[in-house]
C-alpha cells in the first residue's frame, strides 16, 4: 500500500511556483505588486532576454530587516493580512507564496534597507538553497533580482516563448500597474532601452492614454459614475476607435488588473449596436467596490474574482459606459489629417501622355457645370416627406422641433457639422463649417438616427410582444440549466419569451419573441442557457433584440445613391446634432470625417 508522508519544502515550493510562477511575466508582477505594496513612490524595472535570463525589480518603498528578509522566503508568510478577515484584503499580493516559489525555480538576490537603517541586508537563494546572506549597500528600499528562471527545471523551460513574446507578457504587466497606480512612477527597460517611463501624481486619464494609446486624449470619453457603495472611472474609446482583438481592454477591480468575462461581457453589452462583431473597444475602466462584495482569493494569480452580485456589477458597467458614449454626441474618432492628406495626390508621380485639346467651350461646361441646389423655404418635416415612407410616419420629427432649412445664413456655420454645399456620388453629403469641411455617409448617418429614434420612440417595448407557438416545444437541458432559466421566468416573459418549467431536466417554450420571426427555440433557449452560466443573467436575447433593431434601421434609412436635395441634407446635419451617438454607424464606422482647413491650404500650397 503508498504511504502517506510529508512533501520536502523544496518540493512544496516548487509545486507552488507552477501554479505561481508560469512564466517571466508572472514572476515580474509579484515583484512589482509587492513594490506597490510597500508603499512605494518609483518602481523601476529591468529585463534582460524577455526576463529568461534576468528580472530586476526596485522600489523607494519602506524596506525589510534581515530578519523579514529571511521570514519573506517561507511560504504563507506576509505582512498584508494584519488580521484573519480575508475577505477585507485591500492589497495586490497576499498569499505569500510569490518569493519562496520564484526562489525554488531561479536564483532569486534580494536586497532592503528599511528607511530608518543606515545600513541595507542582502541574502541569495539559488533553487532553493541559501547560498549568501551578509550586509549590502543600497539607497532605502528594496532590489530584487531573478536570474536564470528555470534554469535547473529543463521541462519547464523549454515550454516558455521566444524571448519576444515573453517580453511582451511583462510589458503589458508593468503596463497594467502603472495604469492602476497612477500615483507611483514606473520605468522600465529591456536590455538596456527603456520602453515605458510614466511619472508618480499622474492624473488617470492623461496616465491612460499615455499606456494605452495617444489617440484616446481625443478619441475616448471620460467614465465617472456611482451607484451605492460602487464607483465605476476611467477612459472608454469612441466606437468608431476600435481594434480587430480585445487585447487593448484593460479592467481593474480595486486598483488590481483582472481578466474578468463577467467586465468583459459587460463591455460588449454596452456597445453591442455600435460596434461590428470582429470589433473591440479600447478601454481602461476602474471599478471600486467594497472588499467584502468581490472576492479576489479564487485564482493562485489573482487575475479572475468573484462578485457577490454579479448582475448589479454588470448593469452598473453596461449603463455608465453607454451614458457616457450617449454623452459624446455626434462626435467620432477622425482620423489623423496627415495620412488623411498623403493618400491624396495633389500632382501626377509621371508625366501624362497628351490629350487632345478640348473646345473651350465644353471645357468649361464639363468642369464649371452649374451645381443643382434647391435653397427652398420648406421645414424640417416637409424635408421629411422626401424620405421614404416608413421615415415620415414612423420616425419624422415632432412638429416643435421643425425649423427653417432652407436658405442658411451665413451664421448656420457655427453649427458643428456645418451647412450642406452638395452631394458627391449620391452617396456623401459636403458640408461647409467654421473650421473646415465635413463629409458625411448619409446612409451611415441616417442609419443610426433610425436606430436612436426607435429606442426613444419605446419602440423596444412596443417590438417585444410575444408570439405564440401552435405546438409548444420541449428543450431537454441539464437540470442545472433549467434551475437556472426557471429563476429568470419573469424576466424572459418581459422579452416576449413565455418558458415554463417541464420536468427535472426540460423546459416548455409556449411563445417567444415576434420580431425573431421564424426562431430556433430549442437553440435560442440553450444559448440562454449557457449566457445564464457564464454571466448570470439573460443579457443575450436582449442583444438579440438589438441587433432586430439595428436590422431594421439599416432597412428604414436613406440608401446610398439616393439623390438629395439642399434641404433634405440641412435636415439631416442638423438630426445628428441633436442625437446622441450619431458619430458612428450601427456596425462602428464613422458617419462623417472633417479636412480642417489648414489641411486643405496644404493642398494647394498655401501654406
Amino acid at each position: 500500500m503508498p504511504t502517506i508522508r510529508r512533501l520536502p519544502e523544496h518540493l512544496v515550493n516548487r509545486i507552488a511556483a507552477g501554479e505561481v510562477v508560469e512564466r517571466p511575466a508572472s514572476a515580474l508582477k509579484e515583484l512589482v505588486e509587492n513594490a506597490i505594496d510597500a508603499g512605494s513612490s518609483q518602481v523601476t524595472v529591468r529585463i534582460a532576454s524577455g526576463g529568461l535570463d534576468m528580472i530586476e525589480v526596485t522600489d523607494d518603498g519602506c524596506g525589510m530587516r534581515p530578519d523579514e528578509i529571511a521570514l519573506a522566503l517561507e511560504r504563507h508568510a506576509t505582512s498584508k493580512l494584519p488580521d484573519e478577515h480575508i475577505e477585507q484584503v485591500s492589497t495586490l499580493g497576499f498569499r505569500g507564496e510569490a518569493l519562496p516559489s520564484i526562489g525554488s525555480v531561479a536564483r532569486l538576490t534580494i536586497e532592503s534597507r528599511p528607511r530608518d537603517s543606515s545600513e541595507g541586508w542582502k541574502r541569495v537563494v539559488d533553487h532553493g538553497e541559501v547560498v549568501a546572506d551578509g550586509p549590502a549597500a543600497l539607497p532605502p528600499g528594496t532590489r530584487i533580482r531573478v536570474e536564470n528562471l528555470f534554469g535547473k527545471v529543463p521541462a519547464r523551460r523549454k515550454f516558455l516563448r521566444t524571448p519576444r513574446s515573453e517580453y511582451a507578457a511583462c510589458q503589458d504587466v508593468v503596463r497594467r500597474l502603472a495604469m492602476a497606480r497612477p500615483d507611483v512612477g514606473f520605468v522600465m527597460e529591456h536590455d538596456g532601452r527603456r520602453v515605458v517611463a510614466v511619472q508618480p501624481r499622474e492624473e488617470l486619464a492623461s496616465r491612460v492614454a499615455r499606456l494605452v494609446a495617444r489617440e484616446l486624449a481625443e478619441d475616448g470619453v471620460l467614465i465617472e459614475a456611482e451607484r451605492g457603495t460602487a464607483r465605476l472611472t476611467g477612459v472608454a474609446g469612441l466606437p468608431t476607435f476600435n481594434r480587430g482583438v480585445a487585447d487593448h481592454q484593460y479592467l481593474f477591480v480595486n486598483g488590481r488588473p483582472v481578466k474578468d468575462r463577467l467586465l468583459v461581457g459587460a463591455v460588449r453589452g454596452a456597445y453591442s449596436d455600435m460596434l461590428a462583431r470582429d470589433r473591440h473597444a479600447v478601454l481602461a475602466l476602474f471599478l471600486e467596490i467594497p472588499p467584502e462584495e468581490v472576492d479576489v482569493n479564487v485564482h493562485p494569480a489573482k487575475t479572475e474574482v468573484r462578485f457577490r452580485d454579479p448582475a448589479f456589477v454588470r448593469g452598473f458597467l453596461v449603463g455608465a459606459l453607454r451614458h457616457a458614449l450617449e454623452g459624446a454626441g455626434q462626435k467620432s474618432a477622425q482620423p489623423p489629417s496627415a495620412s488623411a492628406m498623403g493618400n491624396w495626390q495633389v500632382e501626377p508621380t509621371a508625366p501624362a501622355a497628351p490629350e487632345p485639346a478640348p473646345a473651350l467651350g465644353s471645357l468649361f461646361a464639363r468642369q464649371y457645370s452649374a451645381p443643382r441646389t434647391n435653397f427652398s423655404g420648406s421645414r424640417l418635416s416637409e424635408a421629411g416627406t422626401a424620405w421614404k415612407s416608413y421615415e415620415a410616419e414612423v420616425m419624422a420629427p415632432p412638429a416643435a422641433r421643425a425649423e427653417q432649412v432652407g436658405d442658411e445664413p451665413e451664421e448656420a456655420l457655427s453649427y458643428p457639422l456645418g451647412v450642406a454645399r452638395g452631394q458627391v456620388a449620391g452617396t456623401y453629403i459636403v458640408a461647409e463649417a467654421e473650421d473646415g469641411l465635413v463629409i458625411v455617409d448619409q446612409h451611415a448617418a441616417h442609419e443610426r438616427l433610425v436606430l436612436e429614434r426607435l429606442k426613444a420612440a419605446g419602440a423596444e417595448d412596443a417590438m417585444v410582444r410575444s408570439q405564440a407557438l401552435l405546438l409548444p416545444e420541449v428543450v431537454e437541458l441539464e437540470e442545472v440549466a433549467c434551475d437556472a432559466l426557471e429563476d429568470k421566468i419573469e424576466d424572459m416573459a418581459r422579452f416576449g419569451l413565455v418558458i415554463e418549467r417541464f420536468g427535472p431536466a426540460a423546459m416548455l417554450v409556449r411563445a417567444v419573441p415576434s420580431v425573431l420571426g421564424k426562431t430556433d427555440a430549442q437553440g435560442l433557449l440553450r444559448d440562454l442557457a449557457d449566457d445564464l452560466a457564464k454571466n448570470g443573467d439573460a443579457l443575450l436575447l436582449g442583444e438579440k433584440l438589438d441587433l432586430v433593431l439595428a436590422t431594421m434601421a439599416c432597412h428604414g434609412s436613406v440608401r446610398a445613391g439616393r439623390s438629395l436635395t439642399v434641404a433634405e441634407m440641412n435636415a439631416l446635419l442638423r438630426e445628428m446634432e441633436r442625437t446622441p451617438r450619431s458619430g458612428q454607424c450601427n456596425h462602428g464606422r464613422p458617419t462623417w470625417v472633417k479636412l480642417a482647413h489648414q489641411d486643405i491650404e496644404k493642398l494647394f500650397g498655401r501654406k
